[in-house]
């Protein structure tokens, strides 16, 4: 039997090149960018509309799309990202970063498993930043 993985698939209402390529500048690794073509799925060039994105890095898996046409979704309130890490400079600057344009819900709070803090990024997405006990 295989593993199973579970990871949020965002439709970001034509916003997915730019929100994952800000995901990806804050967290690295690897981000593929899809369209469409006569012959099927091609890799994006700028300008291409985006039907199909991965972000994988360290662990952390993101899919999206720039959604689909006439079928309009509310980004941001059915789906969140949770980010833990150790590393609390890193994590505070990504939970600042992601916090510009957007609106801060709870500041970087102490809390008994580490450092908890929620915002909706100017996206529309709602994160939960954890700064974990090393």
């Amino acid at each position: 039997m295989g593993n199973l993985q579970l990871f949020p698939y965002v439709n970001f209402q034509g916003r997915a090149r730019e929100a994952l390529q800000l995901y990806h500048e804050l967290l690295g690794g690897k981000l593929d960018l899809y369209t469409f073509s006569e012959k099927g799925a091609k890799p994006a060039e700028v300008g291409d509309s985006i039907m199909y994105a991965r972000l994988e890095a360290e662990g952390v898996v993101i899919v999206g799309s720039d959604g689909r046409p006439g079928i309009p979704a509310k980004v941001g309130d059915n789906v969140a990202f949770a980010l833990h890490g150790t590393d609390k400079d890193r994590m505070t600057t990504i939970f600042s970063r992601l916090g510009d344009g957007g609106k801060i819900s709870m500041p970087l709070t102490e809390a008994p498993w580490g450092t908890d803090g929620w915002l909706r990024d100017k996206f529309g997405i709602t994160w939960n930043i954890a700064i974990d006990r090393a």
